[in-house]
């Protein structure tokens, strides 16, 4: 009998969270390329919502929504890494434009600018701007990209509990300070944008009309703050 209530009760939660999935799902379809399929997110969102489902031992209310939530987003991360939609040319100048972004900063100890960093990539500004348009949706962080070669795992290096799960691992406080004081040195539009979108879940359309810009010109300051984003943290 126990059995059948729980059975039901997981159905429940299940039918319950399924608009959860589908907000997170179109979220993330923002800033992802026209080839990736929402379909494809919400199936690899459901996965995550029974996984949570079956793993959470709290009770149902806000709580395990907040929960259900991060494995949601963490399901259709892992899908979307072992997709690799990210095509191999964007994704090598998008790492030269991380690297770039090191080497100014380095050289000029401060945030360089969009011409700055065209400048030292030896391409017209309009062509930096459209390699940044061209790697929508190749902002995602895995922990894999900051492994170092012959080097102990970026997050090993961080967090001394090896039995966390990269989940976890990535709610780690020192990486969330981490983070939060690389995003506060970031160019103030840029900023905003990281803000409205992640904050406040507004999407590249809506951020663009409190700008006063183009949904294709928010989706160029996204990546670019994440490229600088993922410079600082692969020079920790």
């Amino acid at each position: 009998m126990n059995t059948a209530v729980e059975t039901v009760n997981k159905e429940h939660f299940f039918e319950n969270c399924i608009p959860l999935v589908k907000r997170i799902a179109h979220h993330m379809m923002a800033r992802l390329p026209a080839s990736v399929q929402v379909d494809d997110i919400i199936q690899a969102g459901m996965i995550g919502l029974l996984d949570a489902i079956k793993r959470y031992e709290g009770s149902h209310g806000r709580q395990f929504e907040s929960y259900a939530a991060q494995r949601i987003r963490g399901s259709i991360l892992d899908e979307l890494r072992e997709a690799d939609w990210l095509p191999r040319g964007v994704r090598k100048k998008m790492r030269q434009i991380e690297a770039a972004v090191r080497t100014l900063e380095q050289r000029m100890g401060r945030v360089p600018s969009e011409q700055e960093l065209a400048t030292e990539l030896n391409i017209p500004l309009e062509e930096y701007q459209g390699t940044l348009q061209d790697a929508r949706g190749g902002q995602l962080m895995f922990y894999e990209d900051f492994q170092k070669a012959d080097d102990e795992p970026f997050f090993d290096r961080l967090c001394s509990d090896s039995q966390n799960d990269p989940l976890e691992l990535l709610m780690d406080e020192r990486l969330r300070t981490m983070l939060v004081d690389a995003i506060a040195d970031l160019p103030s539009r840029e900023k905003m944008v990281m803000g409205m979108h992640y904050e406040q879940e507004m999407n590249l359309r809506e951020i663009g009309e409190v700008l006063g810009v183009s949904e294709s010109r928010v989706c160029q300051l996204h990546t670019q703050a994440v490229a600088r984003l993922r410079s600082r943290l692969r020079s920790l």
